[in-house]
């Protein structure tokens, strides 16, 4: 079997590309291509899955949806003609008689039908809690959404009910199950974005009957999440940086611990600066007391007052699984913290991704997990009222890995994708 993976973004390419590892490892692996409609590919690449058309990176870096300005500057770097030359390349080699595993949103699923060969979708982009949660319609949806009676629109649903759509795949259950009301083939299997992130423990430490006794014997640990494009990363660098500083000020009696989880694309000279001009003092990593099992050697460690920050670039997994809590301005970063049931609080940035507009929209999709707070000195006090209220805590433990699933969805794909194209 044949199949060419067609993606539209950075995080979707990451997804794709674990499903086509499980794949690689099945006894009848398919020969594998792959197309990014977005950006150039760099996860294929380390994979070396062969790409099969034209690729380039844009201004926007995928968020044209954002703001006009956006997709105007992409028309004028070439994004007709580099998607008029995607298309015919997808045509191209449909013609070989392989199938096609669109992830992502709308712009995959075209072109998977438009190839004219059987085809999958995994549906990373959408899901109905933007909308609704298990108990209806959420009041703070925007008046116009929601008027087709799923976060779907018809004309996607159109594209996945097709005879030659064998499958789909969404986010979550809650989406799946509203999917199934019009004949489409949704399967629940889970969110490949939780793969390869396992909790430590089943439970955070604030739930045991002592916890407010052990929680003052030991740090507080707070993950930091910038986002990982330039410049906007080091935007929000700025605002989390001051929400870190006020975090200090209400833990006075207190051990803070900060990991600041940067992305490997960054540079650290900006996030440095900013740190240093906000009072905190490099020191060697050897000589910083914590016992955190980090295993990035050119990590940075900062302290100041009662706090120390850590920043690595290497170790993005291990900071999600040690912090109780998040400051968040991301997209992925902060939906796969959520997923291991812990709280993230979010302060909305400058953009082009982490505007106002996409915070609040990110709010309906993780629900109780995650608390939007308006200005970067509200984090403390937010915090403070949150680790003080264990059964909220439950709320959003239960909350976040309903909504995110648990590990192993790329496994779970690759096995049933295989299954229905071998029939």
């Amino acid at each position: 079997m044949q199949l060419l993976c067609i993606s539209n973004g950075h995080g979707e390419d990451v997804i794709a590309v674990r499903i086509l590892q499980e794949l690689n490892a099945s006894p009848d692996a398919p020969e594998l291509a792959a197309l990014p409609l977005v950006g150039e590919g760099a996860a294929y690449r380390q994979l070396d899955i062969p790409i099969v058309g034209p690729v380039q990176t844009m201004p926007s870096g995928g968020f044209i949806y954002m703001e006009g300005r956006h997709l105007l500057r992409d028309v004028q770097s070439g994004l007709l003609k580099l998607t008029w030359a995607q298309l015919k390349a997808v045509r191209r080699w449909a013609k070989r008689g392989g199938v096609i595993l669109a992830v992502g949103d709308i712009v995959p699923l075209l072109f998977a039908w438009l190839s004219g060969a059987p085809y999958v979708f995994v549906g990373t982009a959408k899901s109905e809690y933007y909308l609704r949660d298990e108990a209806g319609w959420l009041p703070n949806r925007k008046r116009r959404e929601g008027w087709a009676g799923s976060v779907y629109l018809p004309w996607e649903r159109w594209l996945m009910s097709r005879k030659r759509c064998n499958a789909v795949f969404p986010r979550d259950k809650l989406t799946t199950e509203i999917l199934q009301k019009w004949s489409i083939p949704a399967l629940d299997l889970g969110n490949p974005m939780m793969d390869g992130i396992e909790p430590e423990q089943p439970e955070p430490i604030f739930y045991e009957p002592d916890a407010e006794q052990k929680e003052m014997q030991r740090p507080l640990i707070v993950a930091l999440l910038p986002g990982s494009r330039m410049p906007e990363a080091y935007q929000n660098w700025q605002k989390i940086a001051l929400a870190a500083n006020g975090l200090l000020d209400a833990y006075k009696q207190r051990s803070v611990v900060f990991l600041g989880a940067i992305a490997p694309a960054l540079s650290l000279d900006p996030l440095q600066e900013t740190l240093i001009g906000y009072g905190w003092l490099q020191q060697p990593l050897e000589a910083i007391d914590v016992n955190l099992k980090l295993n990035d050697p050119s990590a940075i460690a900062f302290t100041q007052k009662n706090g120390i920050l850590i920043l690595t670039q290497d170790d993005y997994t291990l900071c999600l699984l040690k912090a109780d809590c998040s400051i968040a301005m991301a997209g992925t970063a902060t939906e796969q913290f959520v997923g291991l049931g812990k709280p993230a609080i979010a302060i909305p940035g400058m953009g082009p991704q982490y505007t106002p507009a996409f915070a609040e929209a990110q709010t309906r999709l993780l629900g109780p997990s995650l608390i939007l707070v308006e200005q970067p000195d509200r984090v403390a006090q937010v915090l403070q009222q949150l680790l003080r209220d264990p059964d909220r805590l439950q709320l959003i433990a239960d909350n976040g890995r309903r909504r995110m699933g648990q590990s192993g969805a790329a496994r779970r794909i690759a096995d049933c994708l295989m299954e229905r194209f071998e029939k």
